[in-house]
């Protein structure tokens, strides 16, 4: 049953001054905290704590606390977003816990994330993975008709359930291989699935891989972590059908080669 009082939490939290030195945990110890905050609420307690005793506050990241940025990656007790389903920290409630508990709090942990400061690590390689093709270069001018295109509705929910990712980079945290597989078939997956998207998909499927692996990602060996742990409950029949995509793509490109008289 979950607490109504207000509780008693004994923290173990990774202090990292940069990028550079090394971390370790710290024990803190939070009072008075209702069962109705947030996790990051929490933090801001103890961050409140801190200040007002001239000490350096935790570094963390988030923006909406919402669920939406993808900002607030913690592991929490050794799992991505601390193993709630469908769910992100910052939707975590102190409800979940209760009185006397021992949490351990860390960054996430990847090679392709390394750690800036305390719980904040660097996840700018996602953005380099989309940059490499997440994208349409059609001109869109102004919004289309709802019906000028017209896109079954089995296929325009499963391209959405695939956009609905957010990029917090769990999967990438709690994948024994550090494989952002999810996360990069979702946008080849969104975009495979839509017309809209189809003229760049050998090239897409192509670039994006590439600087996945360039950057330190590992690869996919169908673990299923990144499925249960994503916040958006995405499924990893995305992955599949990325590596259909990848398949077709370099297929192509070899053929294309050879005919040309290439290697």
């Amino acid at each position: 049953m979950a607490s109504t009082e207000n509780m008693t939490l004994n923290l173990k939290i990774w202090r990292q001054k940069n990028a550079t030195t090394e971390g370790k945990l710290v024990d803190y110890r939070v009072e008075n905290v209702s069962p109705d905050m947030s996790f990051l609420e929490m933090i801001d307690v103890l961050n409140d704590q801190l200040v007002r005793k001239g000490e350096d506050p935790i570094a963390f990241d988030h923006d909406c606390r919402e669920g939406i940025c993808g900002m607030c990656s913690m592991a929490i007790d050794g799992k991505a977003h601390g193993g709630f389903k469908n769910t992100t920290t910052c939707q975590v409630h102190m409800r979940h816990y209760k009185n006397g508990d021992n949490i351990v709090v860390e960054p996430f942990r990847a090679s392709a994330f390394p750690v800036i400061k305390d719980l904040t690590v660097d996840r700018s390689a996602m953005d380099k993975v989309m940059a490499a093709g997440g994208y349409v270069t059609a001109n869109t001018g102004n919004a289309p008709d709802g019906n000028a295109m017209l896109i079954p509705k089995p296929i325009a929910d499963e391209a959405m359930d695939a956009a609905a990712c957010i990029g917090c980079g769990a999967c990438v945290a709690s994948c024994p291989n550090g494989s952002g597989m999810l996360f990069m078939s979702s946008k080849i997956s969104q975009l495979a699935l839509l017309p809209q998207g189809q003229p760049e998909s050998p090239r897409r499927a192509l670039n994006m891989v590439y600087t996945h692996d360039s950057l330190g990602f590992g690869n996919c060996s169908t673990h299923a972590e990144c499925e249960a742990t994503c916040p958006k409950g995405i499924s990893i029949e995305h992955i599949a059908r990325a590596n259909r995509e990848y398949m077709k793509a370099a297929f192509t490109y070899h053929e294309k080669k050879r005919s040309e008289g290439g290697a």
